[in-house]
């Protein structure tokens, strides 16, 4: 399906003058072009797989030069780590312990109403060692031992800030680059603007692993890998945590593949029918999407089943791998699906709103995630992937250097902090072993290097080979862009 017919729900004169002479041009691109766009304008998904086409085509002109990255694995801790516990050192901290966090610091800045009431703000330096990694020496706390042992594998931007102070804006801000709902992820702008490479599994995958913190986790939103205005094909896939990776994915006692095959194209022929009545692209989604499902009752139980994985791969990933719904688990599926040509996978782990608590909370979620993350870059590498795979992880913001609530020698929490916070990149088009940005003695305030969500979202197009001011969808008048209206730079210091 053309993307420029995402409007045309009602003819209107508005939409009729505004969007015809688009349609006629996209058509003849396609037709001049001679590539595998023209089942896409037509909106023939069946069509294109029995052509031996691409189901999952790149817009005509996509990508705008040659990419470093094929694809992209985000790896997203749901409730925000604590900077200050795992990657930004700051020894200084141990003599401020217990002291007022001074104002020439703070300088006003906003704080959430979890600790605007409080008294004191006192500094609470981390309670964990860190130790220099790799030959680029870069500081990595005790909580992340596997981690710190890839580090020569990753870049890490100490100076990432955010726009939004609390968790569901903030959420919804890293992952569409806007703080409303109802903007389109950056897994479904990636899956329409490049496609994907199989023609057997969806083009955005999400996984939701389990948690080991025991502390109350924020909730997932699908505003996360929601498509939001652009079709509703592009929304990413959640695969469940437990059980049938999708529901019914096994066809009914008694109905054999050929029988499910022939109610699945008298349905298509309904819907075409509709399509040509009423000219409503949602029409064409749900056919691509009854053929992707039909075709996903083969591909996800080759996905899901781990047996071929030799011992040494498994030992990779720690030993949760086999333990249904966990981290391990989902980063070695995620593997598995940028192996079979799948665009963009999103793990989202949650429990890292640590308010309280902190030592023990963090220890368990590191524990989660620590030994898989390693296991995942390692393996990539050693199976050529990872000079064309793009990881990303990080959170929606960082943790306070004040305490909130009682502070002890072993005991503290952190509130919520959108001024500067660390993520890292590995992969392709990534500089490894690099330390970016640097922040204030009390990690409060970016003193080098800045890096806003805009900014890491555009560098993430230009390792996929997107300019991401090329790439627009119109929608309510303006054309929308993931790094948004402002000024957004990609960040060439980090990029190889």
């Amino acid at each position: 399906m053309d993307p420029l017919f995402a409007h045309n729900l009602l003819h209107t004169r508005r939409q009729f003058f505004g969007q015809g002479g688009l349609r006629l041009g996209g058509l003849a691109l396609a037709l001049m072009g001679g590539r595998a766009a023209l089942p896409r304008a037509l909106g023939s998904n069946a069509g294109a797989a029995a052509a031996g086409a691409l189901v999952h085509p790149a817009l005509p002109g996509f990508p705008h030069f040659a990419p470093k990255a094929k694809r992209l694995i985000y790896l997203h801790m749901n409730g925000a780590p604590s900077q200050l516990d795992l990657f930004d050192y700051k020894p200084g901290l141990v003599d401020q312990f217990d002291k007022d966090l001074p104002d020439s610091i703070r300088k006003g800045q906003r704080i959430t109403t979890m600790t605007s009431g409080q008294t004191r703000l006192p500094v609470a330096p981390s309670m964990f060692k860190f130790a220099q990694h790799g030959k680029c020496g870069m500081w990595v706390s005790e909580l992340l031992p596997k981690i710190a042992e890839i580090v020569d594998e990753i870049a890490l931007i100490k100076t990432v800030h955010t726009d939004a102070i609390n968790h569901d804006p903030a959420c919804t801000f890293v992952m569409t680059g806007s703080e409303l709902p109802g903007k389109a992820s950056l897994g479904s702008w990636l899956s329409y603007g490049l496609g994907s490479e199989s023609n057997d599994l969806p083009a955005f995958v999400v996984l939701t692993p389990q948690w080991s913190s025991k502390a109350n986790a924020q909730a997932l939103f699908t505003r996360m890998w929601s498509s939001g205005f652009l079709p509703t094909r592009f929304t990413g896939v959640a695969l469940r945590s437990a059980g049938d990776p999708v529901l019914y994915i096994k066809d009914p006692q008694g109905v054999d593949r050929g029988d499910r095959r022939a109610m699945l194209d008298a349905l298509n022929q309904l819907n075409e029918a509709n399509f040509q009545r009423f000219g409503d692209p949602e029409i064409q989604t749900r056919i691509s999407q009854y053929e992707m499902a039909f075709r996903m009752q083969s591909s996800v139980p080759d996905l899901t089943d781990m047996s071929g994985e030799d011992q040494a791969t498994l030992d990779l990933y720690g030993p949760d791998v086999k333990k249904p719904g966990s981290f391990a688990s989902s980063a070695l599926l995620a593997r598995r699906l940028a192996e079979r040509g799948v665009r963009v996978v999103q793990i989202l782990h949650r429990g890292w709103d640590q308010h309280g608590d902190l030592p023990s909370e963090i220890r368990a979620q590191c524990g989660d995630v620590d030994h898989p993350t390693a296991g995942l870059i390692r393996d990539l590498k050693q199976r050529g992937m990872l000079d064309d795979t793009l990881v990303v992880w990080g959170g929606e913001f960082g943790r306070t250097v004040y305490s909130q609530g009682k502070l002890t020698k072993d005991n503290y929490g952190r509130d919520h902090h959108p001024k500067n916070f660390c993520m890292w990149m590995a992969g392709g088009g990534v500089k490894p072993g690099l330390v970016y940005g640097e922040t204030d003695d009390f990690s409060y305030n970016v003193v080098e290097n800045p890096v806003h969500l805009y900014d890491l979202n555009a560098t993430i197009l230009q390792c996929m080979g997107i300019d991401h001011l090329k790439f627009t969808f119109k929608f309510q008048g303006l054309d929308q862009r993931l790094t948004g209206v402002e000024p957004a730079k990609v960040v060439t210091g980090i990029l190889s």
